[in-house]
């Protein structure tokens, strides 16, 4: 397989790893709760908050969605990593080229986006997948970065995306689309989108509810055999006779009487048939609805030219192509933003945003590291409005004034509702969000410690996710966090077990074994030090690991 080199790439092959974890801090006043919760807004630069989320949501987003910089040439660049490379402090020391071919640029465009991605992939969902919008400027290095990382066999497509609104009408060529890559974690799992273009009319056959085909097929691939099908087989009619006509499929003798909608005599027919086998685990199943390899349910009836028909109900429809149109434009979005009181330049339109995030279900968590004005938030919640899902939305923005007057203002105000500048009301989609900063301080100062402050709930996310790789779901109420492929993880800190010495609890000691929830098997215990022997560990089956040392994510 092909890949991409360039300029300082091994720079920031392990950048990511070398990124400190730090936590998130909850900001009420910003806040906007709800009921339900579960929406967060996070101020910081996004790969440190990424690994931040990573512990609690490390494969469980089913939905990403960025907009990254597109590297035009005529954008400030805010995404300035401390990566340890002599090539990229030089390249930090300069300003990103502003006209022209800056080759710099796009080596530098390439080192912010490949951590960044790396950290991306691991929050998917085995069933998940990625959209990013780009332009012809970085296009072949994003497609050729997201299959190093996820594979050919990973790419679902390029869409086009055809912009409706101005462009630059002095170019040689108008160019008036952009893209949007899709990679899924497993193309194996990727469902059949549960949506159909919206640029289908409501006459289409793919809206209706019933997908029906005739199965009379004749050719080389589909020989002539007989059919038996027995009295009481249904009809796609309700009374009436089937006549032979001359030359024409399929061939039976005798009458074949249709009476109240089922044939009332067993008849033969003798054609060439595209779907058998299908045919007769029907008849087998006593006119029941079968599933076919799609999984949808399926019958057969004969109809009055004496053909017989397929019909399959369409559980959920599913038509996307990769040209998408009729979504609206940038300007127009910056104009129905400043209805809402908010000013912003190039918003992608909530509607193209809720169409990508529709295709993944109406159960599902979106993750937005670049939100910019927050059009992700508000997809989010337009869509759960409009059909009743539950899907849940992260967002990261990194300039704080932005992330706390637009992005988090933004989603506020549809959430609850806004008076437009004419006075309009505009009534609210309901939902709400957690504003969150990211710590001053890592969660480890330079000595390797766990800083003083840190609970035991917040120590649990990380600990989990250093021995699953999975995100925590936990309350963090227990020593015992979960059990994961059949071994059970503890953690001692803080007191957990109302501090029964020595030190506070936090020693494995055998009086504190005897504490902790059983578990009949393979048992890892984090603690700060063990006073238990090792043939003690091995006879109970425990494997100790020190903290803070241990807990390498």
């Amino acid at each position: 397989m092909p890949t991409l080199n360039w300029i300082g790439k091994e720079a920031v092959i392990r950048h990511h790893k070398e990124v400190p974890f730090r936590l998130l801090e909850t900001d009420e006043k910003l806040s906007h709760r709800d009921e339900d919760g579960g929406n967060l807004i996070v101020q910081g630069d996004n790969l440190h908050a990424l690994k931040a989320l990573l512990p609690r949501y490390a494969g469980k987003v089913k939905c990403i969605y960025i907009d990254p910089p597109y590297n035009t040439g005529k954008e400030g660049w805010v995404y300035n990593d401390n990566v340890n490379s002599p090539e990229i402090r030089q390249w930090l020391e300069k300003t990103v080229g502003k006209e022209g071919e800056d080759l710099s640029r796009h080596d530098k465009w390439l080192c912010m986006m490949y951590p960044r991605l790396v950290l991306l992939k691991e929050f998917l969902s085995e069933d998940g997948a990625i959209f990013v919008s780009i332009d012809d400027n970085e296009l072949q290095s994003l497609i050729f970065l997201l299959t190093e990382l996820f594979s050919t066999k990973n790419y679902l497509a390029t869409f086009a995306w055809k912009t409706d609104g101005n462009f630059d009408n002095q170019a040689k060529i108008k160019v008036n689309h952009e893209y949007i890559v899709a990679f899924a974690r497993n193309s194996d799992r990727f469902e059949h989108p549960p949506v159909v273009d919206p640029s289908i009319p409501d006459s289409s056959k793919l809206k209706r509810p019933e997908i029906r085909n005739t199965i009379v097929k004749n050719g080389p691939k589909n020989p002539i055999s007989n059919i038996r099908l027995p009295a009481g087989f249904p009809a796609g009619f309700a009374e009436g006779e089937l006549s032979e006509a001359e030359g024409d499929w399929p061939k039976f003798s005798g009458r074949a009487q249709i009476e109240e909608g089922t044939l009332s005599t067993e008849v033969v027919l003798s054609s060439g048939w595209s779907s058998k086998r299908l045919l007769e685990k029907f008849i087998e199943n006593k006119f029941n609805p079968i599933r076919d390899s799609k999984n949808q349910e399926t019958r057969f009836e004969l109809m009055q030219s004496g053909t017989i028909e397929i019909v399959k109900v369409r559980d959920k429809p599913s038509h996307v192509v990769s040209t998408l149109g009729g979504f609206s434009s940038t300007q127009n979005m910056s104009a129905r933003l400043k209805a809402m009181g908010i000013s912003f330049d190039y918003p992608k339109p909530v509607e193209l945003i809720q169409y990508l995030i529709s295709m993944m279900g109406e159960e599902c968590l979106v993750l937005d590291s670049f939100a910019g004005s927050g059009t992700t938030g508000q997809a989010v919640l337009k869509q759960n409005a409009e059909d009743g899902g539950n899907r849940k939305f992260i967002l990261v923005e990194m300039d704080e004034g932005i992330s706390r007057d637009i992005t988090a203002e933004r989603v506020r105000r549809a959430a609850k509702g806004y008076t437009t500048p004419k006075g309009k009301s505009v009534e609210g989609l309901g939902g709400g969000f957690s504003y969150c900063r990211l710590s001053e301080e890592p969660l480890f100062d330079e000595f390797g410690a766990i800083r003083e402050d840190v609970t035991f709930a917040q120590l649990a996310e990380f600990v989990w996710f250093a021995e699953t790789g999975t995100g925590y779901t936990g309350k963090g109420d227990s020593p015992l966090l979960g059990v994961h492929g059949g071994r059970a993880v503890y953690l001692l800190f803080n007191g957990i077990l109302g501090d029964r010495r020595p030190n506070g609890g936090n020693i494995l000691t055998k009086p504190i074994l005897d504490e902790l929830p059983a578990h009949d098997g393979n048992r890892i215990i984090y603690a700060a030090a063990s006073r238990l022997g090792e043939a003690t560990l091995q006879r109970e089956r425990i494997t100790f690991k020190q903290t803070p040392y241990a807990i390498e994510v």
